[in-house]
């Protein structure tokens, strides 16, 4: 599991390298249990989202509406809103 240094210049943020990347990272992060249960009904009333489609989705919206301006991040945030099945699938 690689570990994300916040603490990098903005720049470094913006680069080419780290949004282009094809890589997967995993991360392990707590949440409060109000998130945890919205998260779940939701994901029981829309049969074709599941935990982890719901949380690219909401990371990439985050990102592009505070400034990120990469054609990945946008391509992944449009794709996860607007397709009919889910990452497992």
């Amino acid at each position: 599991m690689k570990n994300i240094d916040l603490t990098k210049e903005k720049s470094l943020i913006r680069s080419a390298e780290v949004l282009e990347s094809e890589d997967t990272i995993s991360f392990q992060t707590e949440i409060p249990q109000h998130i945890q249960q919205a998260m779940k009904a939701f994901i029981e009333n829309h049969p074709n989202w599941n935990q982890y489609r719901l949380l690219q989705a909401a990371l990439a919206g985050f990102l592009i509406q505070n400034g990120i301006s990469s054609r990945l991040i946008t391509r992944l945030y449009v794709g996860n809103m607007f397709r009919s099945y889910s990452l497992l699938n």
